[in-house]
């Protein structure tokens, strides 16, 4: 599945406190206007299995945070919206069963109030499960694997209609979570889940970029924000279990936020999920932004890159030399650490990793040039974009596996059903 949009999806775009409005036809930003001739929400498992047997080409739809046109295609759009919202605990085997067009807000919620959690989530609630997961979309934490990590099994309705089900047992299973929407239509999604706890949020100011290792390494999840115009990075928001103590007064060199903030200059913090040292549970803390509130800033592009976290600090400084050009058309730079994981199409496959992700203005023109120099600076670095985002250069090469997720696309899905224009230039048929 992957996250493109729907009608009442977030669409919209706003800078009040304000949930987004709906907006058909496009993804979140804007930026993509899809071209499918038919829309359908089924409300079971098997009319969707009949539809996705029935038609030559077809993709999943969720949430519509992609900034791109993998989830773009001429055939059909299906939402999952119409399924069943099932959250299924299984207290015994420490897992939950969902219905994978879910929000995490909504799972997270509903999780909560039965005694659990999962272990790390997104900045943003407001996404689905299955386009998370099929993307390698992450939060962050020194030892927290991106989301997909949690998927214990998955549940999808192959390019023939018929209802696969698989777990880590299987030898698929690990070029088959993060997935691009490339397999099947995913419609129920297994996850680990751990005893519910609470989070500490503290945003600190000006810190020192030689300190960035030791504020990654101070608190359960931990995010970095530059403008790239200054040598300091502007915020850090540690967000600690309730249980340990608040960072002290001169925290490596930064001072405390007096009030609330939000990582995007000019935006209102109260779209943000609570700060200040204020305990509460870790689904209104591990997130960057609150259900039911605009998240980021709306009027955006994005572009993200991970690159192992053994060279982050030469990475770093390569983009120094493209500073002044990231800076003109940059809204904000958020830097988090992800850790390593088996997934084939992953960008934390096989490598800690440094993820550094732009929220650019939204206008394509100017960004596009600098997105090419951002890549060309990182070039000797081996980064892998996020698959969601903008980008120019060619994953190929990045992905050790991606040789084996290609025989495995062709195995699954021959007549390529569930591919796209993207998707054909990353993973060519011959």
């Amino acid at each position: 599945m992957t996250d493109a949009p729907l009608a009442g999806d977030i669409a919209a775009r706003t800078t009040s406190g304000a949930a987004p409005r709906p907006r058909a036809g496009r993804n979140w930003a804007g930026n993509v206007r899809y071209a499918a001739r038919r829309r359908h929400t089924p409300s079971t498992v098997d009319e969707l299995r009949r539809l996705v047997a029935g038609s030559d080409r077809i993709r999943a739809v969720g949430t519509g945070h992609s900034f791109n046109r993998l989830g773009d295609t001429t055939g059909d759009l299906v939402s999952l919206a119409g399924l069943p919202p099932t959250v299924e605990l299984d207290a015994e085997r420490g897992t939950v069963a969902v219905a994978a067009g879910l929000r995490y807000g909504d799972v997270a919620t509903r999780l909560h109030a039965q005694g659990y959690a999962l272990a790390n989530l997104a900045s943003l609630p407001h996404i689905s499960v299955a386009g998370a997961v099929a993307a390698g979309t992450h939060g962050s934490g020194d030892t927290h694997g991106n989301l997909a990590t949690a998927v214990a099994a998955l549940e999808l309705v192959t390019a023939d209609g018929d209802l696969l089900t698989l777990d880590r047992a299987d030898d698929r299973f690990a070029g088959m979570v993060v997935n691009l929407g490339a397999l099947g239509v995913v419609t129920r999604v297994t996850l680990d889940v751990v005893p519910t706890f609470d989070v500490r949020q503290y945003v600190r100011l000006g810190l020192p970029r030689d300190a960035l290792d030791a504020a990654f390494a101070s608190a359960y999840s931990v995010s970095a924000f530059t403008d790239w115009r200054s040598a300091r990075l502007d915020q850090v928001w540690r967000k600690q279990r309730a249980d340990q103590p608040p960072p002290p007064a001169d925290w490596l060199g930064t001072t405390a936020a007096p009030a609330q903030r939000h990582p995007v200059p000019g935006m209102p913090a109260e779209n943000c999920t609570p700060q200040l040292g204020v305990p509460g549970p870790w689904h209104e803390r591990l997130p960057h932004f609150r259900l039911g509130f605009t998240p980021s800033s709306g009027d955006e592009l994005q572009s993200e890159y991970h690159v192992a976290r053994d060279v982050a600090a030469e990475a770093l400084a390569a983009l120094d030399a493209a500073a002044d050009r990231i800076a003109a058309v940059l809204q904000i730079c958020e830097l988090r650490t992800v850790a390593a994981d088996p997934l084939w199409l992953s960008p934390n496959h096989g490598r800690d990793s440094l993820a550094i992700h732009f929220t650019w203005i939204g206008d394509e023109a100017a960004v596009t040039p600098v997105v090419a120099a951002v890549e060309e600076r990182l070039a000797p670095f081996a980064p892998r974009p996020h698959w969601g985002k903008v980008f120019g250069l060619d994953p190929a090469a990045a992905y050790p596996r991606h040789a084996d997720f290609l025989a495995l696309l062709r195995e699954l899905d021959p007549a390529g059903k569930f591919r796209t224009e993207l998707l054909d230039r990353y993973f060519p048929r011959d």
